[in-house]
């Protein structure tokens, strides 16, 4: 049974507390103890099912009308005290109409060079028919090195070169992986030739100076199908960098190499005129390696269970970061990780200009 005069006095008690909230904190305290889950409203709400149908007849009204009264008095007082936390705000708070008016984020923002460099592969690769393809950053050491046919020993699976995680119970080890070749590995398990695509990522390896950092950014291209050679493989890179530097003709020259997953390997050099602290492609006398590639290897073919007398294909890696240098006059690689606002916004790109081949790049 609940007695009147106690309903009385508790409702009584919970509006004086509820009009002596000072603020919202306040006032959510008293809410809680009226009619949150332990709340003195609500404890009487649950003796209402242990009433006779007769006594929850009598009672049953003037205990909701209760919890009505209290919730109706804490969302006035809530009103209150949010009208008066304005009004101080008003009087505290003054604004200056004469000064300009700012600029909107989408003009104030950058994107970051690597993204916009990323965004220009994309759209030179995809114009010649390349797929974009990705994979983790934690790799095994079977498809980071085994199936691209790095030897037990190579100096490449050193600990000095490579970011190794803590051995697993049976021996083997996870790693960062140093190349995004292991993705052209995956494409090749997961996809029946023919096979085009660029592979554009993070990458880890255990250096750091002005032109090195622990973690970088490679761009890949893979083609794999029965008729591939050398000759495609040399029109694509020449497509790339005429459109990727933005000029008319470019001479490359290709150097015999050596790399685990290639045969033959080649390096490539681009002509280039260095003029004070300037790189011009597409004149001069002088050349810039510019990047790797080759005839992707018979072994990493049957690793991937292709026959490689029916396919063969062509790979080619370059840095992101490295091109970037290049083209944006860049001289030092570790800003591009420091998160200065004032570097990005110098060397920045407006994020609504999407670059286009029609359009320019970095127009």
């Amino acid at each position: 049974m609940v007695a009147a005069d106690n309903l009385e006095t508790l409702e009584r008690d919970i509006l004086q507390r509820i009009a002596a909230a000072q603020d919202e904190p306040a006032l959510e305290a008293v809410r809680v103890a009226a009619l949150g889950k332990n709340g003195a409203i609500t404890a009487l709400l649950k003796t209402l099912g242990g009433m006779t149908p007769a006594e929850r007849r009598l009672h049953g009204p003037t205990i909701n009308n209760l919890k009505d009264k209290v919730s109706a008095a804490i969302a006035a007082r809530r009103e209150t005290l949010a009208a008066a936390a304005l009004d101080a705000r008003l009087k505290n708070e003054t604004v200056d109409v004469t000064l300009p008016v700012p600029d909107a984020p989408t003009e104030t923002g950058r994107v970051h060079p690597i993204t916009q460099v990323i965004d220009e592969l994309i759209a030179i690769f995809a114009d010649m028919g390349f797929g974009l393809a990705e994979g983790p950053d934690i790799e095994t050491d079977d498809f980071n090195f085994t199936k691209l046919n790095f030897p037990e020993g190579h100096p490449a699976r050193d600990m000095h070169d490579t970011f190794y995680f803590h051995p697993k119970p049976d021996g083997s080890r996870l790693l960062l992986r140093t190349h995004t070749s292991p993705v052209q590995v995956r494409t090749m398990l997961a996809q029946k030739p023919p096979i085009r695509v660029i592979i554009p990522g993070r990458t880890y390896r255990s250096d750091s100076d002005q032109t090195h950092t622990p973690m970088f950014h490679q761009v890949e291209g893979l083609v794999i199908d029965k008729g591939a050679h050398l000759g495609h493989m040399k029109w694509i890179l020449e497509e790339f960098c005429k459109a990727f530097f933005e000029v008319g003709s470019v001479k490359m020259r290709f150097r015999p190499s050596f790399f685990p997953f290639t045969e033959p390997s080649l390096e490539v050099d681009i002509q280039c005129r260095r003029e004070k602290n300037e790189i011009r492609f597409g004149e001069g006398e002088d050349w810039l390696e510019i990047l790797g590639c080759g005839m992707v290897h018979p072994n990493v073919l049957r690793n991937c269970g292709l026959d490689p007398e029916e396919f063969q294909g062509f790979a080619w890696g370059m840095g992101i970061d490295r091109i970037a240098m290049l083209k944006y006059g860049m001289s030092d690689l570790r800003a591009f990780f420091e998160a200065d606002v004032r570097w990005l916004s110098h060397y920045g790109f407006r994020p609504l200009d999407f670059p286009t081949l029609a359009g320019g790049l970095s127009s």
